[in-house]
């Protein structure tokens, strides 16, 4: 909410964001949970504007009965925490709608975290106590057919507007109700973005364009919050628009642009545990649905056979995410997974799959300083003996470290790549110096 002439106005308008409780957080707390007691139960949540004029004629008449004295920014703020109570997500509410915020940690009531720029810290907004956090966690769940008990302590969800949450309660959890929040970017980041970031450089850009252009399957590999989804949504956006695609996600976080996009998304088993939709299962569908494109926002399990069948049956251009260390490592989680399919595959059928489908790995890191880098860019060459053989095409060159950044930059190795005639094919010519070779790579 926002004072305009001494009025109220819209609280999902222009109002400033929250840095912290009001200064009595008992007093809030009395005040905001007699204004919940009085609303009528029957209340139509989803009519904002209903909501909205009853929580401002019940306002007053609490804070009167209390008689506290309040100054107007404490009245506006705790105004705000009663509002988040009913139609958002409580204390959590204006970090979710903080710009600068990627990450949201709640560990327990009294210890929220936040990431801005690649780095945690704490903040000084806080719940009252677990059953408060509780009740914020069944208003994310409840909507979504989900639940969160002693008997199903962990869930995975999604907010309306794409971010994913995760949810571990005691038993499991021995500090309380945990609560992660990955936010999803209202505007995607596009290349020129990650480039002023430094996670990529422009040759990179030149390179991975055209790589996806001349459709070569290519896994983008790192850890856990190094951006491969974002990176992923980049390189999606390079398909030519005439194409159709088909995106199969965990939780639906592409955004591309393009006319001709179909977007699957897994689904979890329902209370009753019946239901569950896998990404194993929608891979094997996206094959009959007539794709030119198949992008994979993360392969984690068995689907990772069914989508190398895929890229090796006629299905190129494909791209797809998974959690590895390196490059290296990438190719041995796909070899694991591959085995988790139940598939009773010999080691060297399945390399051989591995090394036939995949072109190229795009290996990304979180720095120590907090920055997401592109490190890596390997080449698949094929097979030596039982032995995959790869090729670095571009690393990350560390030249040394400033005023707590680290300084380097993505640096070509000079080796022209073997997927070079798949480029010449494709009618596109990349300039010799962005190998660092002296033999440019395609034809005019």
């Amino acid at each position: 909410m926002t004072l305009t002439n001494g009025r109220l106005t819209s609280f999902w308008g222009t109002s400033p964001a929250i840095v912290g409780n009001v200064p009595d957080p008992k007093v809030a707390s009395r005040i905001r949970d007699k204004v919940l007691s009085r609303l009528d139960s029957q209340l139509d949540i989803s009519n904002t504007r209903l909501v909205r004029d009853n929580i401002e004629r019940l306002f007053p008449q609490v804070v009167a009965e209390e008689n506290v004295v309040i100054s107007r920014p404490e009245r506006l703020r705790l105004f705000e925490q009663v509002m988040a109570e009913i139609l958002g997500y409580g204390p959590i509410e204006p970090l979710l709608r903080d710009d600068t915020v990627t990450e949201i940690m709640v560990n327990g009531p009294k210890a929220i975290y936040v990431e801005r720029a690649g780095r945690i810290e704490r903040t000084s907004i806080t719940f009252d106590n677990d059953e408060h956090l509780l009740r914020i966690i069944d208003r994310i769940v409840a909507p979504l057919g989900r639940r969160v008990d002693e008997s199903s302590p962990m869930v995975d969800a999604r907010l309306p507007d794409g971010s994913r949450v995760n949810v571990t309660i005691p038993p499991i959890s021995l500090v309380g109700p945990v609560l992660t929040v990955r936010k999803f970017a209202r505007i995607p980041y596009t290349d020129e973005d990650l480039k002023a970031h430094g996670t990529l450089t422009a040759e990179f850009i030149q390179f991975s364009r055209a790589c996806v252009e001349a459709r070569l399957n290519i896994i983008i590999s790192g850890g856990t919050g190094s951006g491969k989804t974002t990176l992923l949504n980049v390189l999606s956006g390079y398909i030519p628009s005439r194409e159709r695609i088909i995106t199969i996600e965990d939780a639906a976080e592409l955004q591309l642009k393009q006319e001709h996009v179909v977007t699957l998304e897994a689904r979890p088993p329902n209370i009753e545990g019946r239901g569950q939709i896998s990404i194993r299962e929608l891979v094997i569908n996206a094959l009959r649905m007539r794709p030119d494109r198949i992008v994979v926002g993360e392969v984690r399990g068995g689907e990772a056979l069914d989508m190398l069948q895929a890229m090796n049956t006629g299905h190129d251009g494909s791209l797809s995410t998974l959690h590895a260390n390196t490059a290296r490592d990438a190719l041995r989680r796909l070899e694991t997974m591959v085995l988790m399919s139940g598939m009773d595959l010999p080691l060297r059928a399945i390399r051989e799959q591995v090394s036939s489908a995949i072109d190229c790995i795009v290996h990304l890191e979180r720095m120590s300083d907090g920055s997401r880098r592109v490190v890596q860019v390997a080449e698949v060459q094929g097979m030596e003996g039982d032995v995959i053989v790869m090729q670095d095409v571009f690393h990350f060159q560390q030249s040394g470290f400033r005023d707590g950044r680290i300084l380097g930059r993505l640096e070509p190795t000079g080796i022209r790549p073997k997927f070079a005639d798949k480029l010449e094919r494709a009618g596109i010519r990349l300039p010799a110096q962005l190998f660092g070779t002296k033999l440019d790579i395609g034809y005019k």
